[in-house]
């Protein structure tokens, strides 16, 4: 790892160049269950979605105007909606780099402005970014092309978000470039994972390692790449042993919303019913509805009081909400409450976690704010402990 230092001219700080790049598709496929929006954009409209990333942007851009280091920065942005808007929208004053405006952007959008905010014109000394892992290649791909070594800092805004590049919501984005601007991070190397959508509709799991951005660490603040359960017996056992605990809890007239992951999976397959692994499942009066999107979960689930949600953190990430599982909205969730949340984690997934603390990032402060506290997490077979939500 390595410091980033002040460049000082005459005793005077220069504005650091702070290049803001937002991907305003990133995320649509979310709610709508379509696990992704690459190559399937005009499915998501059609099925409502509405665009994530903008709001994102804007809650990051309204944060960093609160913040002390705006007078020690300069924001270069692109034009439109992948920036300019959103700068306008939140009063933050920036320059805005000689693009073509569209109404319907590309990755080829993100590429090229990757490299006109790294070339001489600019001179960006850091490149932050509103979307998902999608984003992440392209910039990936536009530096390599232009031979720099850039740093990159992700806001998360897109469905899954694999890749470590990521802070865990727009707020701590803003603390982890404050640390950058001021000296105080760390700058490491981050791999930036590449997800194959179509198998993942599919419901095959296919991820690669694409690559590596350097860019500010913060512990605790940047989420880290996603980490693959262990496949041994020992993980296999403690998973049915929580499934086991789980099955003699439930109620049989009540209502499990069952979130992703081999974890949740093991517990569908004890309950002798389909699980969609990379999905939500709704499960209800001995019958399941597989693959459920949240306008279906809003239409079918009759008894708010009496429903469930079932969760497993991610591996490595310890996220619970906002990652992966958006079908669980903040809506869904505002309904069921915290009380009715059921987290399943073996005990090795709680070890792998960094700072054995769960996140939460759906999108709602207010439903954040809700779940922060702790949760009581099943770890085994009639075992439970309580772990942080941050």
């Amino acid at each position: 790892m390595t410091k980033f230092r002040h460049i000082k001219v005459a005793n005077a700080v220069v504005k650091m160049r702070i290049g803001f790049i937002v991907n305003p598709i990133a995320g649509m496929g979310g709610r709508v269950g379509l696990k992704g929006t690459d190559g399937v954009l005009e499915k998501a409209i059609a099925l409502g979605a509405k665009p994530v990333a903008p709001k994102r942007a804007k809650e990051f851009l309204q944060k960093l105007k609160e913040s002390e280091i705006l007078p020690k920065i300069k924001v270069i942005t692109c034009p439109g909606i992948m920036g300019e808007e959103e700068a306008k929208e939140t009063g933050i004053n920036a320059e805005i780099l000689p693009l073509p405006r569209k109404e319907r952007t590309t990755a080829e959008d993100t590429k090229m402005a990757t490299k006109l905010l790294v070339s001489e014109n600019y001179r960006a000394d850091l490149i932050v970014f509103v979307g998902g892992d999608g984003t992440a290649r392209d910039i990936l791909d536009a530096l390599k092309e232009k031979e720099s070594e850039t740093p990159v800092l992700g806001v998360p805004a897109g469905v899954k978000m694999y890749s470590g590049i990521f802070a865990v919501n727009p707020a701590e984005a803003v603390e982890v470039l404050e640390a950058y601007v001021n000296g105080e991070a760390e700058i490491t190397e981050f791999e930036i994972m590449d997800a194959d959508e179509t198998a993942i509709r599919s419901d095959r799991f296919a991820i690669r390692l694409y690559g590596y951005l350097k860019g500010p660490y913060m512990p605790m603040r940047i989420q880290g790449t996603k980490q693959v359960s262990p496949e041994t017996a020992d993980e296999k056992e403690n998973q049915r042993a929580i499934a086991k605990f789980v099955i003699e809890a439930m109620k049989p007239n009540a209502t499990y919303i069952l979130g992703p992951g081999t974890t949740v999976k093991t517990l569908a397959d004890m309950l002798g019913i389909k699980k969609t692994v990379l999905g939500v499942d709704l499960y209800q009066n001995g019958k399941v509805i597989n693959d459920v999107n949240e306008k279906t979960l809003l239409e079918n689930v009759k008894d708010w009081k009496n429903t469930w949600i079932i969760v497993s953190p991610i591996g490595g990430q310890g996220m619970i909400f906002g990652r992966g599982n958006q079908q669980i909205s903040p809506e869904i969730i505002k309904r069921v409450g915290k009380e009715h949340i059921i987290v399943l984690a073996t005990k090795s997934k709680i070890q792998r976690i960094e700072g054995g603390c769960l996140r939460v990032d759906t999108g709602d402060s207010g439903v954040d704010e809700m779940l922060k506290g702790y949760i009581k997490v099943i770890t085994d077979y009639r075992e439970w402990r309580l772990l942080p939500v941050r």
